[in-house]
C-alpha cells in the first residue's frame, strides 16, 4: 500500500547548516532509487542527495539557498514501502578552491560511474568526453555523459555558476537546433571565428553588409561546405569567335544591342549540356536520385554595388544570340537598379560567372545549389601557339568550371570543357 514518507537530510559529518544550491525534482516529480534530489556545497565538498527509494515527489521542503544539517525534512514522497522515514549517504565532489571557484572550475572525484554505452545517443557535433572542468555536481556531469556533453561549453545559470540539469537541456536542444536553421552537413560544426578587437591596431570604420550579401553570404557558405567540390581549368581559342562577334556588334550597336562574349558562352553552355546531360540535373532531397531536366535555364552571376546576384535566362536553347544579347542587357540593368523579383532569380540548371572584363587568370566559383555545376571565365589574352609548323597569335580565353563530385567525375568535366572549347573555337557547331 502506498504512503507518503519523510526523506531527511542523511549524515553529512561534521557539517552544519550546509547551503542547498541545486533543487532538482519538484512536486509530481517521478523518481528512481539514487537519483539525485538536491546538491550542497560545503567548504569543503559538494555533495549529491539522492533519493532512498521509488516514488513519487508530493511536496519539496527545501530550496535553493536554505541552509539544512543533519536530519532536516528534505521532502515527501508517495511510496509503497513501509519505513517512516529514509536516509541515505550522499555522493560527494571536492569543492573548488577560490581561484577555481573564480573561474568556475571544480573536478570530480566519486561521481556516478558512466554506462559503458550511453543510455543515450550523443547529439550529432557534440563531443563525447568532457574534461571535467565544468562548475557541476556528480550527478549532472553523469547526466552530461550520458548525453554527450562537453559541460566546458554549457552556460551555467545556479548558484555560484553552477550548471543545472535544465542548462545541460537547453544546450542540447540548442544544438540540435543549429542544423535545422542552416549549419550544413548533416550538423557540421564550424569553430566560432575569434573575436578581435581591431581598434586596438589602429582607425576603423564599422560598415554592415548589405542585404544581398548578407542572403548570399550564408547560401555561399552552406554550399562551398555541403558539396564536395571538384574545379577543372581548360582553355578556349576564341580567335574566330572574337572576330565574329565584332563585326555582329558593330552591326547591331545602332538597335542599342551590345553583343558580348558572354551570349556565345551561354549558347556553347547549352549545346555541351545537351552533350553531357548530367550537367543539366540536381540530386533530389534524399540524395539518391537524379533529376535530369529537360530546359535549359541559365543564370548569369552580375556584379552590383550591394553584392553578387544571379538572374536567370530561360530556355537559352530555343534563343539566338541577338535576342539573348538584348535579355541579357535589360536583366543586367535591372539587377543593378534592384528591379529583379525574385522569381527572375529562380529556376537556374547551371550558371556562368564572368570576370573577363575585369581581369585574372582563373578561379575557383562556388556552385549554386542545387545546381552541380559553374563555370568561371576570366580574361581572354593572346597568347603564341603552335600550328600547322609556326606559331600564331592566338585569343585564348581561360575556363574555371567547377561540379559537384557527387554527380560529376573528372573525366566527364574534361570531356565538357574539351567540348566546350571546340564549340567556342568554332561558333558554326552552335547550330549543330
Amino acid at each position: 500500500m502506498a504512503e507518503i514518507k519523510q526523506v531527511l537530510m542523511p549524515d553529512i559529518g561534521d557539517s552544519q547548516d550546509v547551503p542547498i544550491i541545486e533543487v532538482m525534482v519538484k512536486a509530481g516529480d517521478k523518481v528512481k532509487a539514487e537519483q539525485s534530489l538536491l546538491t550542497l556545497e560545503t567548504d569543503k565538498a559538494t555533495m549529491d542527495v539522492p533519493a532512498p527509494f521509488d516514488g513519487v515527489v508530493k511536496n519539496v521542503s527545501v530550496k535553493v539557498g536554505d541552509k539544512v544539517s543533519e536530519g532536516t525534512l528534505i521532502l515527501l514522497m508517495e511510496s509503497s514501502a513501509t519505513e517512516t522515514s529514509a536516509t541515505v549517504s550522499p555522493t560527494t565532489t571536492p569543492a573548488p578552491e577560490k581561484d577555481a571557484e573564480n573561474s568556475g572550475a571544480s573536478q570530480s572525484v566519486a561521481a556516478p560511474a558512466a554506462p559503458a554505452t550511453p543510455a543515450v545517443a550523443p547529439p550529432t557535433g557534440l563531443p563525447s568526453n568532457h574534461t571535467g572542468k565544468a562548475h557541476a555536481s556528480p550527478s549532472i556531469r553523469h547526466f552530461a555523459r550520458e548525453l554527450g556533453v562537453d559541460l566546458t561549453r554549457v552556460k551555467s545559470s545556479g548558484e555560484k555558476g553552477r550548471i543545472t540539469k535544465n542548462d545541460v537541456q537547453s544546450f542540447v536542444k540548442t544544438s540540435l537546433a543549429k542544423p535545422q536553421e542552416g549549419t550544413v552537413g548533416g550538423g557540421l560544426q564550424v569553430s566560432a571565428m575569434p573575436i578581435v578587437d581591431f581598434s586596438k591596431f589602429g582607425v576603423i570604420e564599422t560598415k554592415p553588409l548589405s542585404r544581398i550579401k548578407k542572403l548570399s553570404g550564408a547560401n555561399l557558405h552552406r554550399n562551398w561546405l555541403s558539396i564536395p567540390h571538384i574545379t577543372q581549368h581548360d582553355e578556349a581559342d576564341i580567335t574566330e569567335m572574337e572576330v565574329f562577334r565584332k563585326e555582329l556588334g558593330e552591326e547591331y550597336s545602332k538597335q542599342g544591342i551590345k553583343i558580348t562574349p558572354l551570349v556565345f558562352l551561354l549558347k556553347a553552355v547549352v549545346t555541351a549540356m545537351h552533350q553531357y546531360p548530367n550537367f543539366n540535373s540536381s540530386l533530389d532531397a534524399s540524395g539518391e536520385n537524379l533529376v535530369l531536366k529537360k530546359y535549359f535555364h541559365i543564370g548569369v552571376a552580375v556584379d552590383t554595388p550591394d553584392g553578387l546576384m544571379v538572374p536567370v535566362l530561360r530556355d537559352v536553347d530555343q534563343k539566338g544570340i541577338v535576342q539573348l544579347a538584348k535579355e541579357l542587357g535589360e536583366i543586367s540593368v535591372k539587377a543593378r537598379e534592384k528591379k529583379l523579383p525574385a522569381t527572375a532569380m529562380q529556376g537556374g540548371c547551371f550558371t556562368i560567372s564572368s570576370l573577363g572584363g575585369i581581369g585574372g587568370t582563373a578561379f575557383t566559383p562556388i556552385i549554386n545549389a542545387p545546381e552541380v555545376a559553374i563555370l568561371g571565365v576570366s580574361k581572354a589574352s593572346v597568347k603564341p601557339v603552335f600550328k600547322e609548323g609556326e606559331f600564331e597569335p592566338r585569343l585564348i580565353l581561360p575556363l574555371s568550371l567547377s561540379y559537384d563530385h557527387r554527380v560529376i567525375d573528372g573525366a566527364e568535366a574534361v570531356r565538357f570543357t574539351s567540348y566546350l572549347g571546340s564549340v567556342l573555337s568554332d561558333v558554326r557547331r552552335l547550330v549543330l
